[in-house]
């Protein structure tokens, strides 16, 4: 099986960042990366080019670092209240999922800002009210962590509702009303 050697001009999740020398199969190298620009054969000439694709290499870290802290920073002051359905024996009928954590920190955060699902540390997803630490690993060296306080949806009305009902009329034992059938008239 032959391998070629090539050095990447940009950063490729599967391969490598930028002035990596990579081993890649041969069909690949010629018909993906070396035609889109993604990557250089390794001639002595590309590699005299490397140091100007490292230092490329470093100023996208050096960003990716500093726009990473400054979101932490920002997540790190959030407290977000999200509401969770449940029915009358308190059991929940949802959950609040890393998508449904995402969405709510794009909208507090502003429209602008997007938070990949991926990144939100859940060991599953939260069907229980309180408070929990929510972690977000922003990058390899950033990771931000805020409140999320899950309340019950309805919790103050379904107990309005039950002393209404309770003082309005007497219900049999068991709790059921009898249901009235409908007569049809021939």
């Amino acid at each position: 099986m032959a391998i070629t050697e090539v050095i990447l001009t940009e950063k490729i999740a599967s391969l490598g960042a930028e002035a990596d020398i990579v081993k890649v199969r041969p069909g690949y190298a010629r018909n993906f990366l070396i035609p889109q620009g993604k990557a250089l054969e390794v001639t002595p000439s590309t590699l005299r080019r490397i140091n100007l694709l490292k230092t490329k290499r470093a100023q996208r870290e050096a960003q990716e670092l500093n726009e990473a802290e400054e979101l932490a920073r920002r997540i790190n002051k959030l407290k977000i209240t999200v509401e969770l359905e449940t029915g009358e024996t308190g059991k929940a009928f949802g959950s609040v999922t890393a998508t449904d954590i995402a969405e709510r920190i794009k909208s507090e955060l502003g429209g602008k800002t997007e938070i990949d699902r991926h990144r939100i540390q859940l060991e599953r997803p939260i069907k229980e009210s309180g408070t929990q630490e929510i972690a977000i690993k922003l990058h390899a060296d950033v990771t931000a962590k805020f409140s999320l306080t899950v309340k019950k949806k309805g919790a103050d009305e379904n107990q309005q509702e039950q002393s209404n009902e309770e003082s309005s009329d007497e219900r049999p034992a068991g709790g059921y009303r009898a249901k009235v059938k409908a007569k049809h008239s021939k």
